[in-house]
């Protein structure tokens, strides 16, 4: 059914993870502008508003001025300088990353036609999670998937094994408290 109505395998499964942890009834706060994957979700029924464009890492207003349940952040944090702000200053109890993640076998992604359409960070699942707890959130739900892609050659035979795609749904906890004298 998925794979017939979907683009592609990362659609299904962030769908159904979605589903698995928010009601429709619940408002979201997607990040980036409208895409393939936002129009899927209000689809399937759910209420989101996109960011319209404002560059995340010098403008966080949009966390004031548009207060919503749930922020989903669907391969965007790997475009952005500054994650460590982004994820302080979301107002919203829930959040869902996605990320792609890095690969000892291929180097960082960067389109040659398009100067913005390039990944400054490639996390390892662990990096996530840790930029996670420094910025007040709790991780409860997580999952990795494979990408394979029909071509021939070590690293098409790698992608069928390695894991790619890490998902976190996770609840804010508090604003994190450091000892004193000590920086975040």
């Amino acid at each position: 059914m998925y794979e017939k109505t979907f683009p592609n395998k990362r659609f299904k499964h962030t769908l159904e993870f979605l589903k698995k942890h928010v009601s429709t009834s619940e408002t979201i706060l997607d990040l980036g502008v409208e895409n393939p994957f936002s129009k899927i979700m209000k689809t399937e029924g759910f209420s989101v508003t996109n960011t319209t464009g404002e560059d995340l890492d010098k403008d966080q207003s949009v966390f004031s001025s548009q207060k919503k349940d749930v922020v989903t952040a669907f391969e965007i944090f790997e475009h952005l300088l500054n994650p460590y702000t982004i994820l302080s200053e979301i107002k919203s109890d829930k959040l869902f990353i996605s990320i792609p993640l890095r690969l000892w076998f291929s180097p960082a992604y960067r389109s040659k036609t398009d100067m913005w359409d390039r990944h400054y960070h490639e996390f390892e699942d662990w990096q996530l999670d840790w930029l996670l707890e420094k910025t007040g959130w709790k991780i409860i739900d997580r999952e990795k998937w494979t990408n394979p892609v029909k071509k021939f050659g070590l690293r098409p035979l790698l992608r069928k094994f390695t894991n790619r795609y890490y998902i976190i749904y996770a609840e804010k906890i508090s604003t994190p408290t450091l000892p004193e004298g000590k920086r975040a």
